[in-house]
This record gives C-alpha cells, sequence and structure tokens, in this order.
C-alpha cells in the first residue's frame, strides 16, 4: 500500500526545507562545484542522496522489528526521536547563521568523476548522525495503523533520497551562482536555519502532543 497524499506532501515539504538549510553535505556539494565545477559537484551530491538509500534500508527494518516486537517500543522509538528532534530545532534556532561555503583550498581538479561519487556515496552512508536522524525523522509520518511500517519507511526514504539527488543536484549545478550568493548574504544562513528548526520542533512537539 502507498503512502497517502497527506504523508507525501507532508513528508515532501518538511524533507525539503531541511535538505536546502545550509549544512555539512550541501555546503561540501557547494565547495565541490565551486572549486571543481558543476559536473563534479553534481555527481558528489549525488553520491551523498544516494548514501540515504542505506539509512533508508536501517531505518526501514528497525520501525519494522519494533513494532512486531512491542508496538510499546515503537511509540517510545517515536517519543524519543520526537525529542530529538526537539533537540535539532533548538541548536538551528540558536545558530548564529555563520556558514559559508568552504574553501577549496587542495582540492584536486582532476579527481575521477567516480571517485567524487564515492566520497560522497561513503561520507552520507557511514554518518552516525544521519543514521540517528533517519530513525527519528521517518517514524513521524508512519501510520502503523495503515499496515506495513517497513514498507512505509521505505517509500519515506526512497522520497527523501529523490529529493536529495533533486536538490543536490541543482546546487551542484549552480553551485557558483548559489555559493557566491550565500557568501554576499551571511544573514540568509541564519534564517534558513530558523526555518528548518522551527520544523524540526513543530514536529517534535506535535509528536509529544498526539501522546
Amino acid at each position: 500500500m502507498l503512502i497517502t497524499p497527506e504523508q507525501f506532501f507532508g513528508f515532501l515539504s518538511a524533507a525539503l526545507l531541511i535538505t536546502v538549510s545550509p549544512g555539512p553535505d550541501n555546503l561540501m556539494v557547494l565547495s565541490v562545484g565551486m572549486s571543481r565545477g558543476r559536473r563534479r559537484g553534481m555527481v558528489f551530491g549525488l553520491g551523498c542522496a544516494l548514501g540515504c538509500l542505506s539509512h533508508t534500508l536501517l531505518a526501514a527494518l528497525g520501525v519494522s522489528a519494533l513494532i512486531k516486537a512491542s508496538p510499546l517500543a515503537f511509540g517510545a522509538l517515536k517519543l524519543v526521536g520526537g525529542a530529538y528532534l526537539i533537540w535539532l530545532g533548538i541548536g538551528a534556532l540558536r545558530s548564529r547563521g555563520g556558514a559559508r561555503v568552504p574553501g577549496a583550498g587542495g582540492a584536486s581538479p582532476d579527481e575521477s568523476l567516480g571517485k567524487l561519487f564515492a566520497k560522497g556515496l561513503f561520507a552520507n552512508a557511514i554518518n552516525p548522525k544521519v543514521v540517528l536522524f533517519f530513525l527519528s525523522f521517518l517514524p513521524q509520518f508512519v501510520a502503523p495503523e495503515r499496515g506495513d511500517a517497513s514498507w512505509q519507511t521505505a517509500q519515506l526514504g526512497l522520497l527523501f533520497t529523490a529529493q536529495g539527488v533533486l536538490v543536490f543536484g541543482l546546487l551542484g549545478y549552480f553551485s557558483g551562482t548559489v555559493g557566491a550568493w550565500i557568501n554576499r548574504h551571511p544573514g540568509a544562513g541564519m534564517w534558513m536555519d530558523r526555518v528548518a528548526g522551527a520544523i524540526f520542533v513543530g514536529l517534535g512537539l506535535r509528536l509529544i502532543v498526539a501522546r
């Protein structure tokens, strides 16, 4: 069974706003694109986005196992995840928005596309913070009463990956323009952090209040 339109659009809206907010992944994509060209930036971004597939698999298996073992345990995961999202949101709200596109010192313009793709894939796939984020974020949009939670989680993870491919691809392609704009408007990073922080806090509070 496919996720509902409410799940789809609610999750996609939150995922897009979170993905475009300044963070290590998209700043690295911008840096690679600015220093090595838009094609290499797009390939590196593709690797970062596809690295989310491993987290999707772990989340789908973990959520499914918890529901089968104990609905109470699944509820506890959602509550802990909600608290974690609130903690992330508070951190983003308190941010001074100082993120800038990192310099390209030491970058090798001749590095192959395959190596750049592998770097992006590996950097995302082994990041424990991304694992924790997926385990906290995806279950908030799972409706156990609609059946097969692992399939719902997989769909959400694939949707997150797809929008990541789109966003990172565009960042890589327009890296020069976007990077220059960010460096000229330091306040933009603060504003985008506030938006992401509000989303995180809102999701966490909604869950806690609902339960």
